[in-house]
């Protein structure tokens, strides 16, 4: 049963990839930038994915109200978005996820707001308990890229699991050398932690 679900994990995650990339071969082009759009806003936005995936990222700009304009369309069900110098993140942040993911990052950053990492995370503890906390689409990938300048920026990413438990998965919930393990398992927040990562 356990290896079944750790299948089901990884065939989710792959097939996210294998469709996210549209397939081998070269990488369509871009789709055209909004109104208004820069493409240097685009360019560092995308930085956090792997290069192939780029070109057909939708690419959006967090406004004061956590809503956001729309950069660039996308066509991989990827979103992208820089939030550099935002409430405590890094002076260098960019972050790529499922669009579907972008109420949960709209409640992330109004935690951030609050500039205090306690009382963010107290907030977000709050939706959790309260069952108001967007749960994060099963099986997306986070991708993030931060550091205190685009030259030392260092990438991590993540595999939402929302609800996953060691049980339900069959992977550990602590950190174990070489092995993925699962990170606030049994919340919304849960996700799968990836050695060197």
């Amino acid at each position: 049963m356990k290896r079944s679900a750790l299948l089901i994990v990884a065939v989710v995650a792959a097939s996210s990839l294998v469709s996210a990339q549209g397939g081998r071969g070269a990488p369509a082009p871009p789709a055209p930038l909004e109104s208004g759009a820069a493409q240097a806003d685009v360019d560092k936005a995308v930085l956090a994915l792997p290069e192939n995936l780029r070109n057909q990222a939708m690419v959006v700009k967090w406004k004061p109200d956590y809503t956001y304009d729309t950069l660039r369309k996308g066509a991989n069900s990827l979103v992208c978005y820089d939030r550099s110098g935002f409430p405590l993140q890094q002076p260098f942040s960019v972050e790529c996820t499922a669009v579907g993911n972008l109420d949960r990052e709209a409640q992330n950053l109004k935690a951030e707001a609050l500039a205090d990492r306690p009382k963010a995370q107290e907030a977000l503890n709050e939706q959790e308990k309260s069952g108001s906390r967007a749960k994060p689409v099963f099986g997306s990938v986070w991708y993030h890229l931060a550091g205190p300048d685009r030259e030392h920026a260092r990438g991590h990413m993540t595999i939402s699991v929302p609800g996953a438990t060691a049980q339900s998965l069959g992977l550990p919930d602590k950190a174990t050398q070489g092995s993925i393990w699962i990170m606030n398992a049994g919340t919304t927040t849960a996700h799968l932690m990836v050695p060197g990562e």
